[in-house]
C-alpha cells in the first residue's frame, strides 16, 4: 500500500470516528471525543445522559452499555426502569460483544473480555472476563503493556 493511499485511509477513518462521536454526542451520551468507537455499538436509549465514557477508551463492535435497571412492580403488574449512571474510565478496552449493566463503574486502564457481562464495579488496572464477569488479573500496566 502506498503512503498516499495509507494517508487517505487514515483521513477517512478519522472523519468516520468523528461522525460516530458527534452522532452520540447529539443524542445526549457523555463520550469523550478521543474514544475509538466501532460500528454496531448498542447504547441504552432510555437514559442517554447516564452513559459516561472516559478519554482514549476503545468501544468495539456489538458492545452494549445500559443506563437503567428494571425493577419488578408486582402491584402494577409490570417492570419499571430506574435511571442509573454507568461509568467507563480512561484508556479502557471493551471487547467485542461485552455487556455493561446499568449502574456499573469501570475504572481506568481496564480490559473487558469479549462477551463478558459486567454486573459489578471493576477497579482500575483490572482484566475481567466471563458471564458474569470475574477478575482475571489485577494490577495491569497499560503504558508498559504488562498484560
Amino acid at each position: 500500500m502506498s503512503e498516499e493511499t495509507k494517508g487517505l485511509r487514515q483521513s477517512i477513518a478519522k472523519r468516520v470516528q468523528w461522525l460516530r462521536w458527534y452522532r452520540y454526542k447529539l443524542s445526549g451520551y457523555d463520550i469523550h471525543p478521543t474514544c475509538e468507537i466501532e460500528r454496531g455499538l448498542n447504547l441504552d436509549r432510555y437514559f442517554p445522559q447516564g452513559i459516561h465514557v472516559g478519554a482514549h477508551t476503545i468501544l468495539t463492535s456489538r458492545v452494549t452499555i445500559l443506563s437503567h435497571k428494571l425493577i419488578p412492580r408486582k402491584s402494577l403488574g409490570r417492570y419499571d426502569g430506574e435511571k442509573v449512571h454507568t461509568y467507563i474510565g480512561e484508556w479502557c478496552v471493551i471487547g467485542i460483544g461485552a455487556v455493561i449493566m446499568g449502574g456499573v463503574r469501570i475504572g481506568d486502564e481496564c480490559v473487558i473480555g469479549s462477551g463478558a457481562v459486567v454486573t459489578k464495579d471493576v477497579p482500575s488496572g483490572t482484566i475481567v472476563a466471563g458471564n458474569p464477569a470475574k477478575v482475571v488479573r489485577e494490577g495491569i500496566a497499560m503504558e508498559g503493556i504488562h498484560l
